[in-house]
């Protein structure tokens, strides 16, 4: 039963309370991106992928409602509080094994699939043999994507395996206790994974309404940023934005003179339906249009992975 607070205590509330840390919605963090990504798909240049990609969201989110893996122990909290480092830090981390039967079921329902393309299944495939034949080549690669080493990774493999890794790291963090969070944290990384942040999204509604929070490529949370500070140096001065002339008003990129570099920043107040990792990548178009300018992508999407030598 909803209990109604009298006209006192309506009025000693904080309506200017800030959350520092968003965690995913457990029940819908996937199936909103693959919905937002078969949305997105239709007269895309890459429509094909983001349908791929909408796949393989479609079965995180079935792998997600049935898995549980153990969060830190006591004694990692309290040691993550004393340095106010990110208690879920995914370089390092001692996963279960069990996060590779976890892959190897995302793999059988991508192949699955009717739509898949035969390319697309023959990843799966090998990837599943690579599980079962030489499983500590699975590892390293999840190793160097959590690193963001490109150097190492399989281009092909790759959105396949950080996809596990971001249910993995998604139950982690829905079940984390924000009590249990650090006063501080590192700049520019997210506070409960230290992953790097895909892009960020201006949200309305709520005590949210106008804030900009940034989005994790790897658990799903979104962390609060002010709006026109570079989210990979902190710089405040030299922030621009860029669009497409004609395209979506919803969609921009913030670049930075200092570090020459940018991130996208997607607004709800333009088009409620924006997932930051689907219209990301829907939004390659940018990202050539940002690359001519000059300027250098901060991170990564999850979903696209590019080898060293086509990076440059």
């Amino acid at each position: 039963m909803q209990r109604i607070l009298p006209r006192g205590e309506i009025e000693s509330l904080d309506h200017t309370a800030i959350a520092r840390l968003r965690r995913p919605e457990r029940a819908s963090v996937f199936a909103e991106r693959a919905r937002r990504l078969r949305a997105l798909a239709p007269d895309n240049p890459i429509g094909g992928y983001l349908s791929l990609m909408a796949t393989l969201a479609q079965a995180q989110q079935a792998a997600l409602d049935h898995c549980a893996f153990a969060g830190p122990d006591r004694a990692g909290i309290d040691r993550a509080q004393a340095h106010g480092m990110p208690p879920l830090q995914a370089m390092g981390w001692p996963r279960d094994p069990a996060w590779r039967g976890l892959l190897d079921g995302l793999l059988q329902a991508v192949a699955a699939a009717a739509d898949t393309p035969g390319a697309a299944r023959a990843v799966c495939e090998r990837l599943r043999q690579a599980l079962r034949e030489r499983p500590d080549e699975v590892e390293a690669l999840a190793d160097a994507l959590l690193a963001d080493r490109n150097a190492e990774v399989d281009s092909a493999a790759a959105p396949l395996v950080m996809a596990a890794l971001q249910v993995y790291w998604t139950d982690l963090a829905c079940r984390f206790d924000l009590q249990d969070m650090p006063v501080a944290s590192p700049f520019g990384v997210c506070p409960l994974c230290g992953s790097l942040p895909v892009a960020s999204v201006v949200r309305m509604g709520g005590q949210a309404e106008g804030l900009r929070y940034l989005n994790c490529s790897l658990c799903a949370c979104e962390w609060h940023l002010v709006r026109v500070v570079c989210s990979q140096c902190e710089s405040t001065e030299g922030i621009a934005y860029h669009s497409i002339e004609g395209g979506s008003q919803a969609i921009k990129a913030e670049s930075c003179d200092h570090c020459h570099s940018y991130r996208k920043i997607f607004y709800q107040e333009k088009d409620m339906e924006v997932e930051a990792v689907a219209d990301d990548l829907a939004s390659l178009a940018l990202d050539m249009l940002m690359g001519e300018a000059g300027y250098a992508r901060a991170s990564g999407n999850p979903l696209l992975w590019q080898g060293e030598e086509a990076a440059e």
